[in-house]
């Protein structure tokens, strides 16, 4: 099915938690179904939330009691996968015939994973892709992810995989991302910057593949009811962006900005041959001779049990 209908769902994590952010998404339903989008990308953290701005009570050498209390607050905010949560999405994905793409904050064990989540209409939940490396002060609350969970789904639309904002400035994560013969590149983020518009249409431009940016929006933090230290009290706290972008790195769609809302184009996925014909990164364009990209695709537990 070489056309078909992308999508990028800018909303926003409810300060209520994630049972109201999950109604949220789930009332979009019928514009998804309306759309005819056949994939949806949504933002990075949407379920569990990006507590931008929150310091976890931690000084270089020392933590506060009460940054205990806000991780022990923001764990209880973060889902299983499986769950609920992702049951009730799985149902979305089925109901309106649409893969289904979004971040999490996963739990597992008592460690936490900004994690992307890949549903099917047929399948329910086929994969995750745990964030590779969290960016600055995230690593204080996210774990690592590993090589394991770098997928890439056959969905309707083409061939789908995914990178966690900054992720997407990581040349070599890229590089084996194309080699797994990527089409539609996801790119869930928290990320409203202009340079962040001239990223995705690199990418695009550089592995050749359609890319759709879904950005969290959210308001100030005044009207969010929460503090954050020396922040324009009337500036949104995330602005938004989403965008679509082509293969040779034209905006089909967006940014979309300050606002919440179904972003859409349609995309043909036979002219990822044309734009090939001078650039393909991973074949003629490459130079194995000179250079070669291992990767290492093994889960890395930090224990292991054998048994004889």
């Amino acid at each position: 099915m070489p056309k078909s209908i992308v999508a990028a769902l800018q909303i926003g994590s409810s300060p209520e938690g994630k049972a109201e952010t999950l109604a949220q998404i789930l009332s979009y339903e019928d514009a998804i179904i309306e759309s005819g989008a056949s994939v949806v990308v949504m933002p990075e953290a949407l379920l569990g939330g990006y507590p931008k701005g929150e310091s976890f009570g931690t000084q270089l050498g020392y933590r506060l009691p009460e940054g205990r209390e806000a991780f022990a607050r923001y764990f209880a905010n973060a889902i299983d996968v499986p769950g609920v949560e992702t049951e009730a999405l799985a149902g979305l994905s089925a109901r309106t015939g649409a893969s289904l793409v979004l971040g999490v904050i996963e739990r597992s064990g008592n460690t936490l994973y900004c994690t992307v989540l890949f549903f099917e209409p047929d399948g329910g939940l086929v994969a995750k892709h745990r964030k590779l490396m969290p960016t600055g002060t995230e690593r204080l609350i996210w774990g690592k992810g590993d090589g394991s969970t770098l997928p890439v789904i056959d969905a309707r639309a083409g061939r789908l995989g995914s990178a966690v904002c900054w992720e997407n400035h990581m040349p070599l994560l890229r590089t084996a991302m194309y080699a797994k013969g990527v089409e539609i590149w996801c790119a869930p983020t928290v990320d409203e910057r202009e340079i962040w518009q001239c990223s995705m249409r690199h990418i695009a431009h550089e592995g050749r593949c359609f890319v759709i940016s879904a950005c969290q929006v959210q308001p100030s933090p005044q009207a969010l009811g929460i503090e954050v230290k020396n922040w324009p009290s009337e500036r949104p706290l995330i602005n938004g962006g989403s965008v679509i972008v082509g293969p040779l790195g034209e905006v089909l769609a967006g940014p979309l900005v300050g606002e919440s809302g179904l972003l859409t184009a349609e995309i043909d996925t036979d002219e990822l041959v044309r734009a090939r014909y001078d650039f393909d990164v991973v074949g003629h364009y490459s130079r194995p001779d000179v250079f070669e990209l291992v990767v290492d695709q093994r889960a890395k537990p930090g224990v292991r049990f054998i048994q004889d």
